[in-house]
């Protein structure tokens, strides 16, 4: 079995996880790192730019540092990542360096994503190195991160990467085959799923929980496939101990599992609202005002508001909900929240008295509004 020619992709996200880099918890595993740069090296010879996700950080620490068990509390565990980024850093150089590949370090954090001139930097951060021709790797600030602010796995990061750089194809590389039909570590029927459509829902209901190592898990991996769908990218999760792995997934052989994007696409200034993991404030609408915007997209006016929840202000992300407190989308808020609260009830005329001299009536634009992802269920 084949999947389609993938020879015309030029630009790949890969990303490689705790339990493969650390050898399940033994520390990092140096023989299957050079393996992956090989393969990597290997991309860019034909012509390709590869940017790595890697995790591992917080796995190395805590084999370094000697402890049995990952900690819980989070001032360990930013130890940890301190500790681990030393050697995880040093091994990616030393390969790389090997193969005459200059790497490049680049620890993000939320903060990056959600700031709009952050994003932009980090944006052009990636395009500058690809130009130089280095190879980023990038990882969550675990050291600084809180549980706040987190992204929650690295495959959440790995597909807000790939749709900053617009990614033809985000490559998971994890200790599993794919996504299977069950557990296949406890159902012995359970089935390789070749290819799928990241929007089918029952991909949700079948993926796996989360690993000892890591914070992801297959959920992780197929909602960061849906993540990236939106703009269009094919998501292929595979075995990381494949030898020769990532250039069999470009020649089209049929490795793991396969993504696909549906119908549903968003522009690039939309994509970045829709990787907002946090939001700072919530309208909860009418039962009218919130079918205009599931079903039409359509901007709010302050008579569809029934309150507004929280303290953000002009220009923050902030929750939709309707009449139940059900998450609807996610927008841009024109007014702050005390501006919205003087005009709710009042109509549409109430927006002139705060902000007339820009003649702006909606408390959140429609260009600015992004429904959940695939009915909330991200």
């Amino acid at each position: 079995m084949a999947f389609e020619d993938m020879t015309t992709e030029t630009k790949w996200v890969v990303k490689i996880g705790s339990s493969l880099l650390t050898n399940n918890g033994r520390g990092l595993d140096h023989t299957a790192l050079d393996r992956w740069v090989d393969d990597v090296a290997g991309l860019r010879r034909v012509g390709m730019e590869i940017v790595v996700v890697s995790s591992g950080a917080v796995a190395e620490g805590i084999s370094r540092l000697g402890w049995r068990n990952r900690p819980d509390d989070i001032p360990s565990l930013q130890a940890a990542a301190a500790v681990g980024q030393m050697g995880l850093m040093q091994a990616y150089e030393a390969s790389f360096r090997r193969r005459g590949i200059c790497a490049a370090q680049v620890l993000l954090t939320h903060e990056d994503f959600a700031s709009r001139q952050r994003y932009l930097n980090v944006q052009a951060t990636l395009r500058k190195l690809a130009q130089m021709g280095a190879a980023p790797i990038i990882n969550e600030n675990d050291t600084v991160s809180t549980q706040e602010i987190r992204f929650g796995d690295n495959d959440t990061l790995a597909a807000l990467v790939a749709n900053m750089i617009a990614a033809d194809r985000l490559v998971i590389l994890t200790d599993q085959l794919g996504l299977f039909s069950g557990d296949p570590r406890t159902e012995s029927g359970a089935e390789l799923i070749r290819q799928a459509s990241a929007e089918d829902d029952s991909l949700l209901d079948i993926a796996g929980s989360a690993g000892k190592l890591g914070r992801g898990g297959m959920l992780s991996k197929v909602k960061a496939a849906r993540m990236f769908a939106l703009s269009g990218g094919i998501t292929t999760i595979a075995s990381g101990r494949i030898e020769g792995g990532l250039g069999q997934i470009r020649s089209g052989l049929a490795v793991g599992t396969e993504l696909h994007p549906g119908q549903q696409r968003l522009l690039e200034c939309k994509q970045w609202l829709a990787g907002q993991l946090i939001t700072h404030g919530t309208l909860v609408l009418d039962a009218e005002a919130a079918r205009a915007v599931a079903q039409h997209g359509q901007s709010i006016l302050p008579d569809g508001v029934l309150h507004v929840r929280g303290n953000f202000d002009r220009d923050a992300v902030i929750q939709i909900t309707d009449p139940n407190e059900r998450a609807l989308a996610k927008g841009l808020s024109n007014y702050s929240a005390r501006e919205m609260n003087r005009m709710v009830g009042r109509g549409a005329s109430a927006a002139h008295v705060v902000r007339k001299d820009q003649g702006i009536t909606e408390l959140v634009h429609h260009a600015n509004i992004v429904l959940e992802l695939y009915n909330g269920r991200m």
